[in-house]
């Protein structure tokens, strides 16, 4: 399999200089811009496999090339940021960012959650390339109005199909395929985020609240993905 290519969009050249360094040391293939319209360029036009995009940026910033680019691509997008600011992460995944990580980080977590979100893409490619899973689930399991098609990777609500991420989409399959069972938010960073608890849950929540707004009629009082008060979420089948 061709080399992933990484596309970095962050304005300071150390930082810059780091990344390429060890994610090429890592066997991957980088992209770099230094600035949010030169980035927005290369996100759209060279298709990357994953964007690492910092907030601040000159021209545009980070978290309007992520609006932009989710309205063209579903690429794996990981956002940098120096801000502590709740408001500030919440806002990138809001956008659709799959994931964020605060400066300074550490290299070692950085290339886990580089990763972890690249072995999702891996897993779409052999489902779309081998019929294994169709034998292990039926090809489109039906809940009401909602049809969730696994080897596809397609969403679809009243026969029309959803724009869903492929991160979202991984967490609505991961809560389908055991219904009922209620998962800490804990456990679904480490299913479906594919890596070890870092310590912000907030993204799980955010993704919840993404996908509610998808599939169901009233996020307020969904159907679908239920929340346990002080314990996490489940997909309800009655």
């Amino acid at each position: 399999m061709n080399k992933r290519t990484i596309l970095i969009i962050e304005d300071e050249q150390p930082i810059v200089d780091i990344l390429k360094f060890n994610l090429e040391n890592a066997g991957y293939r980088t992209i770099t811009a230094l600035d949010g319209i030169t980035g927005l360029e290369k996100a759209l036009n060279e298709s990357p496999d994953l964007i690492l995009l910092d907030v601040m940026l000159p021209g545009i910033d980070g978290h309007e090339v992520c609006r932009r680019v989710r309205e063209k691509s579903n690429v794996a997008i990981i956002m940098l940021t120096a801000r502590e600011e709740e408001l500030d992460k919440v806002l990138g995944l809001e956008l659709g960012a799959d994931d964020y990580i605060t400066k300074p980080f550490s290299i070692r977590e950085l290339l886990a959650r580089v990763k972890a979100n690249l072995r999702r893409i891996t897993e779409l490619e052999i489902a779309a390339l081998t019929k294994t899973e169709e034998k292990k689930n039926p090809d489109t399991l039906t809940f009401g109005d909602l049809s969730i098609n696994i080897s596809r990777y397609e969403v679809k609500k009243n026969n029309e199909i959803v724009d869903i991420t492929l991160r979202e989409f991984e967490l609505l399959k991961f809560l389908v395929n055991q219904p009922n069972t209620i998962f800490s938010r804990e456990t679904l960073m480490e299913n479906v985020w594919g890596y070890e608890y870092y310590g912000d849950v907030r993204t799980v929540d955010v993704t919840i609240r993404r996908l509610r707004e998808k599939i169901e009629d009233d996020p307020r009082m969904p159907k679908y993905i239920i929340t346990k008060r002080g314990v996490g979420y489940y997909f309800s089948v009655s």
